[in-house]
C-alpha cells in the first residue's frame, strides 16, 4: 500500500512557479520555433501566397527537391563511445577563411520581396554568427550595401554572366572593390527551369494587385505595409542597367556561357573563384584541372531542372576523385543541423542554406535569421556529441551511411543485347557509391 499524505504547501509553492508570459508576439514565435520546419509554419502564415511559393517552390513537379530532402533523412549515423564530448569545435576552414560553423547564407533573389530587411538581415545575422554570407547577382539589396551590413565578416558574391557582359564584368569590380573575398561562378541556368507555382499564382516583381492578391493580403496587413513603405523593390547591383525586370532576367539567364567565360572571369577576380551548380563527375574533375578553387555541389535547390542529380548523394565520389585538389562544397535540401553534420563527414568542405535562412527571413526578419542558424548550430552541436566528436576535422566518413532509396535500375542482360549498337558504344552510366539497404528493402 502506498502511504498517502496531505501535499505540504511549502513543498507545493516550489513545484508551482509559472514562466513568465512572454509579451513580445515576435519573440514569443521564434522561441517556440523548434525546427526549421516550425519556421516555415510561421512564414506561411505571415507572407502573402506568391511571395511564400517563390521561396518554397521548385521546378515542374518539385522532385529534386523532395529527392535532395529526402537524402538526408535516409541516413544513419554510427557514434563512438566512451569519448569525451564535453567541449566541441564547430569552426572550420573555408577558401583561406574560417567560419564559425560549418555552414554559410547562400545567394537568394528577390529577398526583400519575403521580408523588407531582405540581405541586410542575413549579413547582419552571419556577421553576429561569423559566417559568410552570399549576395546573388539578383539580390535586393546593393552590393555596397551589404558590406556595411557586414563590414568585417565574410561576404561572397554570385555571378550570372549576363548577355551583356560588360554588367557581369562591371559587377565583378564591384564586388572586389568592396572587399568580397569569394566569387560564385553559377553554371545552372542557361535558361529558367518551370517554377509552376509562380506561373499560377500571376507571380510578378513588384506584385501587382489583383482580387485574388488582395484577398490574400487581408489577414497580412503587416507585410503590405513593409513593402509600402519602404523603398521600391529592384535588383539592386543592376539598378543602373535599366530595362524592366523581365529584361533583366532575360538577361541573366544565357544558354551560351562556356568555359571561355570561366577563364576570363577567373583573370578578371583576385580573389578565390567557386563553380556553382556542379553536378557530375565528369565536370568536377574538369573544374579541378583547370585549378578553381572550389566546386558547390547543386541543383539549385531544385528550381531549374527537375530530376536532376542529388548533390549529397554526389558528394562522396566527387570528394574521393577531386576532393584533394579542390574544396567541395553541397547544398540544395539542408533543413536540419544532422544534415550538415552528415555532409562534413562524407567530405564537404562547407555547407550553404537558401531556404533555410528565408524562412526565418519571412517568420522575423533579422531575429528570424539569428533563429534559423541558433536552430541548425544546436541541432549540429546536439548531433556532434551524441556521436562523440569534438571538432569538424573528427568527422569521418565512417560516421554515416547513405541507405538506398533510389538506385539505377539493372538492365537486364538480354535487354542490353537488344540495345542498338550506337547506342551500346556510349559510355556507361557512372555508378553511385556502395550504399546500405534498409531493412525493408533488403
Amino acid at each position: 500500500m502506498v502511504k498517502r499524505q496531505f501535499p505540504n504547501p511549502v513543498e507545493l509553492a516550489k513545484l508551482m512557479k509559472f514562466k513568465a508570459p512572454e509579451l513580445n508576439g515576435k519573440k514569443r514565435r521564434l522561441e517556440g520555433a523548434l525546427t526549421i520546419y516550425d519556421l516555415k509554419a510561421i512564414a506561411k502564415r505571415r507572407t502573402p501566397k506568391a511571395a511564400f511559393d517563390y521561396t518554397d517552390g521548385a521546378a515542374e513537379g518539385e522532385l529534386s527537391l523532395a529527392r535532395a530532402r529526402q537524402a538526408f533523412e535516409d541516413i544513419e549515423f554510427h557514434p563512438s563511445i566512451l569519448r569525451d564530448a564535453s567541449t566541441v569545435d564547430t569552426t572550420t576552414t573555408v577558401l583561406g577563411g574560417t567560419s564559425a560553423l560549418p555552414f554559410g547564407i547562400a545567394p537568394t533573389g528577390f529577398t526583400r520581396l519575403m521580408h523588407t530587411e531582405g540581405e541586410i538581415a542575413g549579413a547582419g545575422a552571419a556577421a553576429a554568427a561569423g559566417i559568410p554570407f552570399t549576395l546573388s547577382t539578383l539580390g535586393t539589396t546593393s552590393i555596397e550595401d551589404v558590406k556595411a551590413a557586414n563590414p568585417h565578416g565574410r561576404n561572397w558574391f554570385q555571378l550570372y554572366v549576363m548577355r551583356q557582359r560588360e554588367i557581369s564584368y562591371g559587377l565583378i569590380e564591384r564586388a572586389a572593390a568592396a572587399g568580397f573575398d569569394t566569387l560564385m561562378f553559377t553554371v545552372d541556368t542557361p535558361v529558367a527551369g518551370a517554377r509552376l507555382r509562380d506561373k499560377r499564382n500571376g507571380f510578378s516583381i513588384p506584385p501587382q494587385l489583383t482580387a485574388g492578391t488582395i484577398i490574400n493580403a487581408i489577414p497580412r496587413p503587416w507585410w503590405w505595409f513593409d513593402f509600402l513603405t519602404t523603398p521600391p523593390l529592384e535588383f539592386a547591383s543592376l539598378a543602373s542597367t535599366g530595362g524592366t525586370v523581365g529584361e533583366l532576367l532575360d538577361s541573366a539567364m544565357d544558354p551560351s556561357i562556356n568555359y571561355d567565360d570561366l577563364q576570363i572571369i577567373r583573370n578578371m577576380w583576385p580573389g578565390r573563384i567557386v563553380v556553382k551548380g556542379v553536378q557530375n563527375l565528369e565536370d568536377s574533375k574538369r573544374l579541378a584541372a583547370l585549378g578553381v578553387d572550389g566546386i558547390l555541389l547543386s541543383n539549385h535547390g531544385g528550381r531549374q531542372l527537375d530530376r536532376a542529380p542529388i548533390p549529397f548523394h554526389l558528394l562522396p565520389e566527387v570528394v574521393r576523385e577531386v576532393g584533394n585538389d579542390v574544396e567541395v562544397m553541397v547544398d540544395t535540401g539542408i533543413m536540419n543541423g544532422a544534415d550538415i553534420v552528415a555532409s562534413m563527414a562524407l567530405g564537404a568542405k562547407f555547407t550553404l542554406i537558401g531556404r533555410a535562412y528565408l524562412y526565418g527571413l519571412m517568420a522575423g526578419g533579422r531575429e528570424g535569421v539569428d533563429r534559423t542558424i541558433q536552430i541548425l548550430s544546436d541541432q549540429l552541436l546536439r548531433t556532434m556529441k551524441l556521436l562523440e566528436v569534438t571538432s569538424i576535422g573528427e568527422l569521418e566518413p565512417k560516421h554515416v551511411t547513405q541507405l538506398q532509396r533510389l538506385a539505377p535500375r539493372a538492365v537486364s542482360p538480354a535487354a542490353a543485347a537488344a540495345v542498338p549498337a550506337k547506342v551500346s558504344r556510349t559510355s556507361p552510366a557512372p555508378r553511385r557509391p556502395a550504399v546500405r539497404k534498409t531493412r525493408s528493402q533488403a
